[in-house]
């Protein structure tokens, strides 16, 4: 079998979502119930990707509001096998948009695919009127089948690299944006423009000691996400301080106003926080931009990381992972 054959297949993965979801009216865009639909009848649905060589697999059927560990430990298990096999190209993964940043940079941290991992998702459910859906995963197909690895996010023609992705509307289909970074590249009838290099993947599909660890535990190191604002106090700090057990806190990210600052008062509880053991890192509530360090920084920074992002990168570096 020649090479070109043997790498031709691309495996579609199922975790729910708005994509998935239905509504009991085909006008309805807003109250309908996430991960109904089953991804082979997803795939079914869109005559254009007949000529491709597709396998489809369930992994789960969840509202990605509700993501959490023990999704994200089945699809990196279900990712790892099919990214290790010798005639898979690439995978694509179906994702609900409220978390989907969340866990595009968690998979890029944990695999750094050689091959691409493109996640896509929808705005509007599978029982809109015009959904959405059908033309992200037709281009999901045809990114897959031209970048060259890492973790990728396709959503309304644009592509997104997992550490700069973030949504950043609540209802427009083009809800998705990468900051200063800009978008990886768009497609257009099929075709994949690039505007920048594809993102370095790793030689194999993820350090097997780093994800028998992430694949063994049964929560991950606890660390919350609170945000600066005027007026803001150390009440909470303290309240996760003292109360923070059985799972006691073991990192805090502060969303902080502007470049990184930080309401004095609520300083003060987060220094008392990091004596305790407790290590505090600060990102910014800004959409765009992201923290320049500088001697005046009350705590270490997150490398540019989102919030949400530094959240979880926090958590992996406590776990060792």
């Amino acid at each position: 079998m020649s090479s070109s054959i043997a790498a031709a297949r691309i495996v579609i993965l199922g975790t729910g979502g708005t994509i998935a979801g239905r509504a009991s009216q085909t006008g309805d865009n807003v109250s309908y119930t996430a991960g109904q639909v089953a991804v082979a009848d997803l795939v079914a649905a869109v005559p254009a990707l007949n000529a491709s060589r597709l396998e489809v697999e369930q992994v789960s059927q969840v509202d990605s509001k509700d993501m959490g560990l023990s999704v994200w430990q089945s699809l990196v298990t279900r990712l790892v096998y099919h990214l290790g096999q010798l005639d898979v190209a690439s995978v694509i993964v179906t994702h609900g948009t409220d978390t989907l940043e969340e866990t595009a940079y968690l998979l890029q941290r944990l695999l750094q695919p050689a091959k691409p991992v493109v996640l896509t998702c929808a705005m509007r459910p599978a029982s809109a009127l015009v959904p959405d859906g059908p033309q992200n995963l037709s281009d999901a197909v045809a990114v897959a089948q031209q970048a060259q690895g890492g973790v990728l996010v396709v959503c309304a023609g644009q592509v997104h690299a997992a550490q700069d992705v973030a949504k950043v509307h609540t209802y427009r289909l083009d809800a998705f944006d990468s900051g200063d970074a800009g978008a990886l590249a768009c497609v257009e009838e099929g075709h994949v423009r690039c505007f920048r290099p594809w993102p370095g993947g790793g030689t194999a599909p993820g350090d097997s000691a780093r994800l028998a660890q992430f694949l063994a535990i049964d929560a991950l190191p606890r660390v919350e996400l609170i945000t600066s604002h005027a007026d803001a106090d150390g009440t909470v700090v303290r309240a996760l301080l003292k109360w923070g057990a059985p799972r006691p806190v073991r990192g805090i990210v502060v969303a902080g106003t502007g470049n990184g600052t930080v309401h004095h008062d609520l300083i003060a509880a987060l220094s008392d926080a990091q004596a305790q053991g407790v290590r505090v890192v600060v990102s910014s509530r800004c959409a765009w931009g992201r923290v320049v360090p500088h001697p005046g920084l009350a705590f270490e920074h997150s490398s540019g990381l989102s919030p949400v992002k530094a959240r979880l990168a926090l958590a992996l570096d406590l776990l060792g992972a």
